[in-house]
C-alpha cells in the first residue's frame, strides 16, 4: 500500500466479488488496492462456502465408511475425531487464502487488511487495523462488503447454544442435539453434516417445503431422504420463542393451531443474510439503497458517479459465483472493456447428500407464468452408473419450451448434481434445445447420462425408462 498513489481501482472487501474485481483489474494493467477487515477470500472462503464443503466431505467419507459393506468392504468398527474435521476445514480455508494473496501479487494488486470507509467519490480512509487513519485515493471505487448472517432480536449469539453459520464452522464440540431454523441450502447443509454424525437434528421451516427455492418435486425428494436419515424436518412451523439456558436453548414451535416445546443443546440461526455496510461509508456520503442494500444501474454504478458495487451488497442471489460474475462485469465495464452483460440464469447449488442443483425456472413458476412446457425427467436408479457407484438416489428433470424445445429450467437431486448442472447452464446460454442436448453423444457409462436421457424423455425418447 502506498498512501501516495492514486489508484485506478479501490475495492472495499475481499471476498468473491472484491477480489475478482481487483484481480481483473490487474488483468487489464490497472492498479487496484483490495481493503479486506479479515482476511482475503472473504465469508465464502474463510467462514462460508469452502470450510463447509470440507465439512461436508468428512461427512460423506465417514457415512461411506459405514455403508461400505454394500460394496463388498468390511470396515471394522469406524470412529471419527470431530475437532480435526473441524481443523481440517480451518487448514483449507488458510490454504485457500494464501492462495488468493498469492494471486494479488501476481497481478500487481495492493492489499491492506482493515477497514475501509468511503468518504466521497476517490477518497477512503482506513478506519481500524494497523494502517488505521490512513486515506487512500482512487479514481474509481467498488464496494464489495457482501452480507452477514440474519440474527433474531434479543438473541445473543454466544458460540455455543446460539450460533450463525460462522460460529457453527468453529465448533471445537460436537452437539448432542441441535435445532436448526432455516431449511435453505446453509441449513440444510449442516442439518446432513451433524445428522451424519449422530447429532439430533431438528430442521425447521416456516414455509411448506425444505429447500423451499427449488422445485417442488426436488424439495419432497429430499425431504423424504433427510427423513430416512434421521434428520426431524419441521415445515410449515414458525418459532414463536427462545429461551437461552446454562445448558439447553428451548424453543416454542407453532405450527397451525398447535405449539410444542423443543428442547436442544444448541440452535443454529440459518434465516438469512442482511446487507454488510457497517463502517462502509461517511455520513457525507449519501448513496441510494433498496431495501439496505446498494442501489446500482445497468453498469453496477451507484448513485455516485465512480462509486460502484458488486457482489452480495446489491442484493440477491446471495450466491458466491454471481457475486464474482458481477465483479467482472462491472470492472469489465468500468474500464471500457466491454459492456456488462445482465444475466437471467445462475445455478443454485446445496452440498448435502444428495446433493441438489438447479437452474431456471421450477415447474410452479412456468406455470406461473403460463409457460407451455413439457417435462423430461430420468432417475438414477435406471442409471448404470449410478446403480454401480450406489449412488441411485434422485433424478434428472428439465422443463422445455413447448414450442420451439428451448431449455426453460433444468433440476437435479443426487450424487455430484452440484457438477451435473453445469452442462444445462452452458446448453441455456448458448440457447440450446434438448434435443441438442440429446444428440450430443455423452460417455457410457456416466452420471452424465442421464442428463441427455431427461432430455429426451421430454420427448418419450428416453430409452432407459
Amino acid at each position: 500500500m502506498n498512501p501516495d498513489t492514486v489508484y485506478d481501482l479501490l475495492v472495499l472487501g475481499g471476498g468473491p466479488a472484491g477480489y475478482a474485481a481487483a484481480i481483473r483489474a490487474g488483468q487489464l494493467g490497472k492498479k487496484a488496492i483490495v481493503v479486506e477487515r479479515e482476511r482475503a477470500g472473504g465469508t465464502c472462503l474463510n467462514w462460508g462456502c469452502i470450510p463447509s464443503k470440507a465439512l461436508l466431505k468428512s461427512a460423506e467419507t465417514y457415512q461411506a465408511a459405514l455403508h461400505a459393506d454394500a460394496l463388498g468392504i468390511d470396515c471394522g468398527e469406524v470412529s471419527y475425531d470431530f475437532r480435526k474435521i473441524m481443523g481440517r476445514s480451518r487448514e483449507v480455508s488458510d490454504q485457500m487464502g494464501g492462495g488468493i494473496e498469492f494471486l494479488f501479487k501476481k497481478n500487481k494488486v495492493d492489499y491492506v487488511v482493515g477497514m475501509g470507509m468511503v468518504h466521497a467519490a476517490g477518497m477512503v480512509e482506513i478506519t481500524d487495523g494497523e494502517s488505521k487513519g490512513t486515506f487512500l485515493k482512487a479514481e474509481k471505487i467498488l464496494i464489495a462488503t457482501g452480507c452477514k448472517p440474519r440474527k433474531l432480536e434479543g438473541i445473543e449469539v454466544d458460540g455455543k447454544r446460539v450460533m450463525t453459520s460462522r460460529e457453527a464452522l468453529a465448533m471445537t464440540e460436537q452437539p448432542k442435539s441441535i435445532a436448526i431454523m432455516g431449511a435453505g441450502a446453509i441449513g440444510a447443509e449442516f442439518a446432513y453434516f451433524l445428522n451424519a454424525f449422530g447429532t439430533k437434528v431438528t430442521l425447521i421451516e416456516m414455509l411448506p417445503d425444505i429447500l423451499p427455492v427449488e422445485d417442488q418435486e426436488v424439495s419432497a425428494a429430499i425431504a423424504k431422504s433427510f427423513h430416512d436419515q434421521g434428520v426431524d424436518c419441521r415445515v410449515e412451523t414458525k418459532v414463536d420463542g427462545v429461551e437461552v439456558g446454562t445448558d439447553s436453548v428451548s424453543l416454542t414451535l407453532v405450527k397451525g393451531e398447535e405449539s410444542e416445546t423443543l428442547e436442544a443443546e444448541s440452535l443454529l440461526l440459518a434465516i438469512g443474510v442482511v446487507p454488510n455496510l457497517d463502517g462502509a461509508l461517511s455520513d457525507k456520503l449519501s448513496l441510494e439503497l433498496d431495501r439496505g442494500y446498494l442501489k446500482v444501474d445497468e453498469n453496477y454504478q451507484t448513485s455516485e458517479k465512480n462509486v460502484y458495487a458488486a457482489g452480495d451488497i446489491v442484493g440477491p442471489p446471495w450466491l458466491a459465483h454471481v457475486a464474482t460474475y458481477r465483479a467482472i462485469q462491472a470492472v469489465n465495464g468500468m474500464f471500457g472493456h466491454s459492456t456488462p452483460v445482465p444475466f437471467d440464469a445462475f445455478p443454485g447449488c446445496t452440498y448435502c447428500q444428495p446433493q441438489v442443483a438447479s437452474i431456471g425456472l421450477t415447474e410452479q413458476k412456468a406455470k406461473e407464468e403460463g409457460i407451455s412446457f413439457k417435462v423430461g425427467k430420468f432417475p438414477f436408479a435406471a442409471s448404470g452408473k449410478a446403480v454401480a457407484v450406489n449412488h441411485s438416489e434422485g433424478f434428472v428433470k428439465v422443463l422445455v419450451g413447448e414450442k420451439y424445445g428451448e431449455i426453460l429450467g433444468a433440476h437435479i437431486i443426487g450424487s455430484d448434481a452440484t457438477e451435473l448442472i453445469a452442462e444445462y447452464g452452458l446448453g441455456m446460454k448458448l440457447e440450446a434445445t434438448v434435443e441438442e442436448i440429446h444428440q450430443t453423444i455423452h460417455a457410457h457409462p456416466t452420471m452424465s447420462e442421464a442428463l441427455a436421457e431427461a432430455a429426451a424423455a421430454a420427448h418419450n425418447e428416453a430409452i432407459h425408462i
